[in-house]
């Protein structure tokens, strides 16, 4: 339904009209000193396309728009501010000399505009700002650096400060404010921290090329576990997640060796040390030479999370950073790849 709003009757008498009539000056000058202060932007724009060209075709020009609709914006203008602003001698436009302050607050004003387009220009590049956020060691080795690539390309002056972290660290590094989020491959249980999740991946194995399983499709837990298995703590979260299809299948796993981190894990196994079950996000490149990875037999999954400290508001740059992160980890997924 269409709105109906109750016009101003002063609005509608310009100040020519009053004068040219003598229709209840003072009323006239009253609205005036009110009017006054509704100038807009795009008025003071055509103040100075006319102080700059002289001309009502040379503004329009200027502004990219018709001569007859400069012609009609100044005339409105100047009866919006209630003085004459231009005399007219010879076809060109002169600033009048009573409005001399107000040409002078135009260009000020313009210069001013111009500064915020360069900071709005500045801030769209990354030009003297600096994301720092950090991320666990499974996901900074391909899937951090993918997302920063992205982020250079859409702001190619950002500056970036990526640190490495253990999940015990992620709650100092954030209340602390050292960073805007963490990435991590579980969620937090601290209370003054936040845990979005972001994607789900699998879990997968992985062996030494030439290994007797490579020639598998896929590989059970009960296959696995009677190779020498390369782990991480079960103590640690990560760790946990790793050993969770051991505990759901009744097995306890028994590591020939184990590592503090995935890197380590999948370099071990390169090297022929072993097998592994590993987060897919940790072995994400097409070609990886030396390694086979299978889907593990009995699906079981990783969620990594995003990790916030609670009540801090994000810069754009790490909403947005987080926003890829998401993007990336579904591409990587098995579900992404489906």
């Amino acid at each position: 339904m269409a709105s109906h709003r109750k016009s101003d009757p002063e609005r509608q008498i310009p100040i020519s009209y009053c004068t040219e009539h003598h229709v209840n000056l003072a009323a006239c000058e009253s609205r005036e000193r009110r009017v006054a202060k509704d100038l807009t932007l795009r008025q003071i724009e055509v103040i100075r396309a006319v102080m700059v060209a002289g001309t009502i075709q040379g503004a329009a020009k200027l502004m990219g728009v018709s001569a007859p609709g400069v012609s009609r914006l100044l005339k409105y203008t100047e009866d919006t501010v209630g003085i004459r602003l231009f005399e007219r001698k010879g076809g060109v436009f002169l600033p009048a000399s009573e409005a001399q302050m107000i040409f002078s607050v135009v260009e000020q004003v313009h210069r001013e505009i111009g500064n915020l387009n360069e900071a709005v220009g500045l801030l769209r590049r990354g030009d003297n700002s600096v994301l720092s956020f950090a991320s666990a060691p499974s996901i900074a080795q391909f899937i951090a650096a993918r997302v920063i690539r992205s982020l250079r390309q859409t702001f190619p002056n950002l500056g970036i400060d990526l640190n490495v972290l253990k999940i015990e660290e992620t709650a100092d590094y954030l209340l602390l404010e050292r960073g805007e989020f963490v990435i991590m491959s579980s969620p937090s249980t601290n209370s003054a921290l936040v845990s979005r999740p972001l994607a789900e991946g699998r879990l997968v194995v992985i062996v030494p090329e030439g290994h007797a399983l490579a020639a598998r499709e896929t590989i059970s837990i009960h296959e696995l576990a009677r190779e020498a298995v390369i782990g991480v703590d079960p103590g640690d979260p990560y760790g946990a997640a790793l050993a969770r299809p051991f505990v759901e299948a009744g097995l306890t796993p028994h590591y020939t060796m184990r590592g503090r981190f995935a890197q380590t894990v999948v370099s071990l196994v390169r090297h022929g040390l072993g097998v592994a079950l590993i987060d897919e996000f940790s072995v994400a490149e097409v070609y990886m030479p030396g390694l086979v990875q299978r889907p593990l037999a009995e699906p079981s999954v990783i969620v990594p999370y995003a990790l916030m400290k609670r009540g801090r508001v994000l810069s754009s740059f790490a909403e947005d950073a987080i926003e890829r992160f998401q993007a990336e980890l579904v591409r990587a997924s098995g579900a992404g790849a489906a």
